[in-house]
């Protein structure tokens, strides 16, 4: 197992407005890590969904402070966002079983609004756990490439390819 290197951990309330300070926060860690781009992006647009979902759901029926809690674990190899809620017991299994929004066999009548969050969050990074008993835990993980191109690498390869 690779030993964590460094832990960033933020507590922000659970209110849209803040849902930007945590996507510019995470990617300017990503952008500081080596990221390309759009693995910022893919980061980014998860870590705003999952922070959205706990906005739109988790405290609807509960009397606890609404607020999200936001780790990062940074790894020589990957970093891993995690966004937690205390927002009370969800079924986890029912998440994690849920079915595709879309399938492509449906037709459009047969859409419902919303449901996307998880499915992007899933499809944009390159592994996602989600557990909790008082709340939801989502831990999502991408992995650092660093087979392409460096960062520093501003110049054109001389050798040619063998035939």
């Amino acid at each position: 197992m690779t030993r964590i290197s460094d832990f960033i951990e933020m507590k922000i309330p659970a209110k849209p407005e803040y849902v930007g300070v945590v996507r510019l926060t995470v990617s300017g860690i990503a952008n500081r890590l080596g990221y390309t781009y759009d693995d910022i992006e893919d980061i980014k647009i998860s870590v705003a969904e999952a922070c959205t979902n706990v906005v739109n759901h988790a405290y609807k029926e509960s009397s606890k402070e609404p607020v999200i809690l936001i780790t990062c674990g940074i790894f020589a190899d990957r970093m891993e966002v995690s966004v937690t809620d205390q927002g009370g017991a969800v079924d986890v299994n029912s998440l994690k079983n849920g079915e595709c929004p879309v399938q492509p066999d449906m037709v459009i009548e047969e859409l419902r609004e919303g449901g996307l969050g998880l499915f992007l969050i899933e499809t944009l990074m390159d592994k996602v756990e989600i557990s909790g008993d008082s709340g939801v835990m989502i831990v999502m993980t991408k992995f650092l490439q660093r087979d392409g191109v460096g960062q520093d690498d501003n110049r054109i390869s001389t050798e040619l390819p063998k035939q």
